[in-house]
């Protein structure tokens, strides 16, 4: 199971009327005509209209099932925000610090090159980016507790431009005391989102706010150009394998449903997922005889949770011998890629490199298609 701290998604609209509050002059009701509209390719989570001095950015899906859009109006440094438009934060462009709460936000404030920004974190242990724990060393990223419960004092204390959050439903009474002080917080739902390419595209989402925008459509295109290709590369292929995924916890065979980004990565890889035709975004929860009847001559077999060697598979439960892929040694996992802390790096990096996991897919895959390189996640177990 991918552990993740995550959420939150955006989608956009806007009144065309405002008003502006300029010293004592009275609020004028002026025409707001949008200038742009962000393109995004893949992401169905968020959406991102500029007007100019301000952009409107809306999460739409702050966790799975969220019927609330989230609005946030994003205004320049030293411009008035209109004061007509109900927003659930108003931030100030560009940012200068920021609390982020999962994993999978540090990549992208890493290829935007405001790592520095970051100011706190909950749960330091869980990141793994060489450059993000030497700031972590240095002192200047402050440890906030535990996911949901953050150390409010402490966040409040350093005062960050704003907090980025991940969305579980229901009040989360952290989130209710930063808000209380005045600290926006915003949602980020870039794990709802159901394709590889739709993930990475949420650099964008921190790029409104540090008012990069042109930098991340540069970087997003380079992952968008380099995974297509492998893509390409991968149905020249002359064969397509099976494979499984997943393994058990408590006697329950967890695994990618279908639908999920997990699943299309096998598929872009051109090979065949057995449970390609499970409907749904999140895991099945299947039986060991169930898995065996299925997928007992699967070809190959990856991400089994975190275990790294086949003894360890054979010590836990003997029905892990009785697959083909272990008795011919293709499993592979990415639980061995981990940072200094003991971080997972495929939780933290994968999302925002979906590249990265198809050119290893690839690699296992077909290896008749690839150069030979240093895996970026996924090792042959031990």
């Amino acid at each position: 199971m991918i552990k993740k701290h995550i959420t939150k998604a955006l989608c956009i609209s806007l009144l065309i009327f405002h008003s502006c509050k300029d010293g004592n002059q009275n609020a004028t009701e002026v025409q707001v005509e949008q200038n742009s509209h962000a393109t995004l390719s893949y992401a169905k989570g968020f959406q991102i209209d500029n007007y100019g001095d301000f952009k409107i950015l809306k999460v739409s899906s702050a966790w799975p099932g969220s019927t609330k859009t989230f609005k946030y109006l994003l205004h320049k440094k030293g411009s008035p925000a209109p004061d007509s438009i109900q927003a659930d934060a108003v931030i100030t462009t560009p940012i200068s610090s920021i609390v982020v709460t999962s994993t999978t936000h540090i990549p992208a404030l890493e290829l935007l090159g405001v790592e520095k920004s970051l100011v706190g974190f909950p749960n330091l242990d869980y990141i793994s980016s060489e450059k993000t724990r030497a700031l972590i060393d240095a002192g200047a990223i402050q440890e906030l507790g535990q996911n949901e419960a953050i150390n409010t004092e402490k966040a409040i204390d350093l005062n960050p431009d704003v907090v980025v959050s991940f969305g579980v439903e229901g009040e989360n009474k952290t989130l209710s005391s930063l808000q209380r002080a005045h600290i926006p917080v915003i949602y980020n739902g870039d794990w709802t989102e159901n394709s590889p390419l739709g993930q990475a595209e949420w650099i964008k989402f921190f790029a409104a706010l540090y008012d990069k925008e042109a930098v991340a459509d540069s970087i997003f295109n380079t992952i968008e150009t380099q995974y297509n290709n492998l893509k390409e590369k991968a149905l020249k292929a002359t064969n397509q394998p099976t494979v499984l995924s997943g393994a058990m916890f408590k006697d329950v065979w967890y695994l990618p449903k279908g639908d999920s980004w997990a699943a299309q990565l096998v598929a872009d890889a051109n090979a065949n997922y057995l449970y390609k035709n499970t409907s749904g975004t999140g895991s099945a929860a299947l039986s060991i005889e169930s898995v065996l009847n299925t997928a007992q001559k699967a070809d190959f077999w990856i991400a089994p949770n975190a275990f790294e060697s086949y003894d360890a598979l054979a010590n836990t439960n003997d029905a892990y011998t009785r697959f083909d892929a272990f008795k011919n040694k293709r499993i592979y996992s990415f639980a061995s890629a981990k940072g200094a802390t003991g971080g997972m790096l495929y939780y933290e990096l994968a999302p925002s490199r979906p590249d990265w996991v198809l050119e290893d897919l690839v690699a296992i895959f077909h290896p008749e298609l690839s150069e030979t390189q240093q895996p970026h996640f996924f090792y042959p177990l031990d």
